[in-house]
């Protein structure tokens, strides 16, 4: 539970012996307790992955000679379309006393362990850091 939001996510990849990932798809659930629009709720969820593998796949805040190497978007890169894996949002509302839950941050937190869980169950090889190119992983 994140943001008073229960989720889950599931990653389909594949990755070749070369180290060459691909994330087809992400399929993500969540518990928000009460959903007013669920089109822009399943929005928020395509856009936190974005966030999320860019994170995993790319980023990493490095300091040289006292100063951030990475200063704006040309050193600090994010997923672009061609790369972006299909999102499929489940919208669970459950209703309830419960106090309304987040939609957009909860998912942020599970696109790396989605995509590791899924290099686990294709390689065997658990990574526990990131950016993936520190392990010899590239996107495809």
């Amino acid at each position: 539970m994140t943001y008073g939001t229960y989720n889950a996510a599931c990653a389909e990849i594949s990755i070749t012996d070369k180290g060459m990932l691909t994330v087809h798809r992400i399929v993500a659930a969540i518990d928000p307790i009460y959903l007013v629009n669920p089109q822009q709720a399943a929005a928020q969820i395509e856009g936190s992955f974005v966030f999320g593998l860019s994170a995993l796949l790319y980023q990493e805040c490095t300091v040289k000679g006292g100063r951030m190497e990475q200063e704006n978007f040309d050193t600090y890169n994010s997923m672009r379309i061609k790369e972006m894996p299909k999102v499929e949002a489940i919208l669970m509302p459950s209703g309830g006393s419960d106090p309304w839950g987040g939609v957009g941050e909860p998912t942020v937190a599970l696109a790396a362990p989605a995509v590791l869980n899924a290099i686990f169950a294709a390689t065997g090889k658990r990574i526990r850091s990131f950016p993936l190119s520190h392990h010899n992983i590239q996107t495809a």
